[in-house]
């Protein structure tokens, strides 16, 4: 028998799908970011779960505050990608029985901080004993159906525009994870980049309320990743001619003799929107996002043939389904 480490992620989730009946006329398609159901004519209940694990969500330096926090960010980040406006949480805790009481508190600390921070309540779960820390968070929300954006809508010809600034998360993981050095004055954005990170709430509310875009999705498993799960989901190909990294991120790579395109491209823990944009919208979809002051960035369009290409500087290359992935090597490092 195959062991779920030869799997991966997404081929756990397929064989779980094909054990399971499928609910007719479903508002959202298994394997988007989200689940939904009618809640009236105009109105959907949506739903969302993510699960925290110490062992390979919580890396060397946060703090159980900031895990639990962070365990929040990771839901309410889907719901951003798809234009939804978070209302609830229920939590389900498995603790460590070496946990102590002050412990307890600072994950509830972090909970109430990650659900307020984005004008959402923590109203019950559920707590049982674990070997190891799991922070299962459930949101609920709500949205106009005809405003919820989906991953299956991106056509060619789109523009494909993101939020932000790529390749900090991926620095900043190995500052703690490698133990690489990085000036002072950029190495707290860098591992804060990790240890606090931010859902682009706002963003994804106003963007969706455009019309704008066509599919979305966020950067959680990394900028390379995510464009293959919306390539597969649109059925489209991407040329990509941009890869937006931040300044910081520059200037560690150059330190540490490091690509800073791919850190940008294939680091994961990032949590900004990967969005398609119909182009005669593009100026809707820009001004919503200058006036939050976040630079909505054009990084390439959408093709008819399905495939994924940089094109930078006179190169071109594919751009490789590498991220992150649970059950895979790579989503062991934080135990090391």
């Amino acid at each position: 028998m195959t062991r779920i480490s030869e799997l991966g992620e997404k081929k756990v989730i397929e064989t779980i799908m094909e054990c399971l009946d499928k609910m007719p006329d479903v508002p959202v398609p298994f394997g988007d970011d989200v689940s939904a159901v009618d809640f009236d004519s105009d109105t959907l209940a949506v739903v969302k779960t993510d699960m925290l694990v110490g062992k390979t969500d919580v890396p060397p330096g946060m703090s159980l505050r900031q895990a639990a926090r962070k365990a929040v960010v990771m839901n309410i980040s889907d719901f951003a990608a798809k234009g939804v406006k978070p209302l609830v949480l229920l939590v389900a805790l498995g603790l460590p029985r070496s946990f102590t009481e002050e412990d307890i508190r600072q994950i509830g600390l972090g909970l109430n901080e990650g659900a307020r921070e984005y004008d959402a309540y923590v109203i019950g779960g559920d707590t049982n004993e674990a070997s190891d820390l799991v922070i299962s968070c459930s949101l609920l929300g709500t949205c106009d159906k005809h405003t919820l954006v989906r991953r299956t809508g991106a056509r060619p010809g789109d523009l494909i525009a993101v939020t932000g600034h790529f390749g900090k998360t991926a620095s900043g993981l190995k500052i703690l994870l490698e133990g690489l050095s990085a000036p002072q004055e950029i190495k707290k954005t860098l591992t804060e980049a990790v240890l606090m990170p931010k859902a682009r709430l706002r963003e994804g509310l106003a963007l969706a309320q455009t019309g704008a875009l066509t599919a979305s999705i966020d950067s959680s498993d990394g900028l390379a990743w995510s464009l293959h799960e919306l390539s597969d989901a649109s059925n489209v190909g991407f040329i990509i001619d941009r890869i937006p990294t931040a300044p910081e991120v520059e200037e560690f790579a150059e330190k540490c003799g490091l690509d800073p395109m791919e850190l940008g491209l294939y680091g994961g823990e990032e949590y900004e929107l990967i969005t398609t944009v119909e182009p005669a919208l593009w100026g809707a979809a820009s001004s919503a996002a200058i006036e939050l002051q976040t630079p909505l960035t054009k990084i390439g369009r959408a093709t008819e043939e399905k495939e994924l290409k940089l094109e930078v500087n006179g190169r071109t290359r594919p751009i490789e389904r590498k991220g992150w992935e649970h059950f895979t090597t790579l989503a062991s490092s934080f135990s090391s």
